[in-house]
């Protein structure tokens, strides 16, 4: 059933919502909402929803086939939805002034050879229709690391640098959203670094990202928040915080009396594996370094511990990885699933 299909309450009801969302002070970056596309017999989204805040940075998860793409090109335009709303900046998608206020790296991409980086910038910026000054769109390709190369034909770009243009593009005119899809392919460790520290500074600068990747551990490094698809569908969604939830702490014991262990079931729940000790910390105890704890439950943890008469060998704090809690979800069962 298409969108102008759907039954009269079910239509206006969606058009109430999106009325609503466009009404705020400020409407989220991205608000979508019961997005569905079928290829022939494939459903490939099924009644996905999510948002991005205004000057948020939100990753999307899953594995190849999962819809990523789709999602992306649906909130686009590039897609159009079987059904569902979607609103960009307050707009609907559908709207060419919300649209412009977009910019967007595609994961598959290939720029004229015959032209230089310069004037690939220029025609983007015709293309749009906004005024970029010379010097700014010279600027873009400073930040992304190709000033030197500006006049040099695109043809001869290694595909590190066509990513860089890429990026460059998608941040020529001045976007309020940046949709970046696979953005470090082809970089080097140094280039994905670049897009990391370049994707927190346009989000210092209130710039909303939403970024599909791969790469797990970019993704836990600068997301907010988190939205994982599995077969066109929402499996999880959430900030890092709530996806990864308890923490660990791992403790070498000796000389462990009832007492000890008493102490330690009433911290969180607790598995030994001979002098071995894991407990789970509460996900209210726990900070935002997965490396070291520094809140007042370890400490006081292991000076308890010590009192009762126990020897402390060890003490090895850990947090599931957002690539454990991944699998977990997609492949119930696994060790990430907890």
């Amino acid at each position: 059933m298409s969108v102008a299909q759907q039954p009269p309450a079910v239509d206006a009801a969606r058009r109430a919502a999106a009325d609503l969302v466009a009404a705020l002070p400020q409407a989220p970056a991205v608000w979508c909402s019961g997005l569905r596309k079928r290829y022939g017999r494939q459903q490939a989204v099924a009644e996905v929803s999510f948002e991005v805040g205004r000057g948020e940075i939100v990753g999307l998860l899953g594995p190849n086939g999962a819809g990523k793409t789709s999602v992306i090109k649906m909130l686009l335009g590039l897609v159009h939805p079987d059904a569902g709303e979607v609103m960009l900046l307050g707009r609907p998608a559908t709207e060419p002034a919300a649209r412009a206020r977009v910019g967007y790296l595609p994961e598959l991409f290939r720029y004229q050879p015959w032209l230089s980086a310069a004037e690939v910038l220029a025609l983007h910026v015709r293309l749009t229709g906004i005024d970029v000054p010379a010097a700014e769109r010279h600027e873009r390709l400073s930040l992304v690391g190709l000033a030197d190369r500006a006049h040099d034909r695109v043809g001869g770009f290694s595909k590190g640098m066509q990513q860089r243009l890429g990026l460059a593009v998608a941040l020529v005119t001045r976007p309020e959203l940046v949709i970046l899809d696979e953005p470090t392919s082809a970089l080097d460790p140094l280039g994905r670094a670049d897009v990391r520290d370049l994707v927190l500074e346009l989000r210092s600068q209130g710039v909303a990202v939403l970024l599909n990747s791969h790469l797990i551990g970019e993704v836990e490094r600068v997301c907010d928040r988190v939205v994982i698809l599995d077969h066109g569908r929402v499996a999880a969604s959430g900030t890092l915080a709530e996806l990864l939830g308890q923490r660990e702490l791992r403790m070498h014991l000796t000389d462990v009396s009832p007492a000890v262990e008493a102490r330690l079931a009433r911290t969180g729940s607790v598995e030994r594996v001979g002098d071995w000790f894991t407990v789970l910390l509460p996900v209210d105890d726990v900070d935002d370094d997965a490396h070291e704890s520094t809140t007042s439950l370890v400490p006081e943890l292991v000076g308890d511990v010590v009192a009762l008469g126990a020897r402390v060998h060890a003490v090895e704090p850990a947090r599931i990885s957002l690539e454990e809690r991944l699998l977990g979800i997609l492949r119930p069962g696994t060790e990430g699933d907890r």
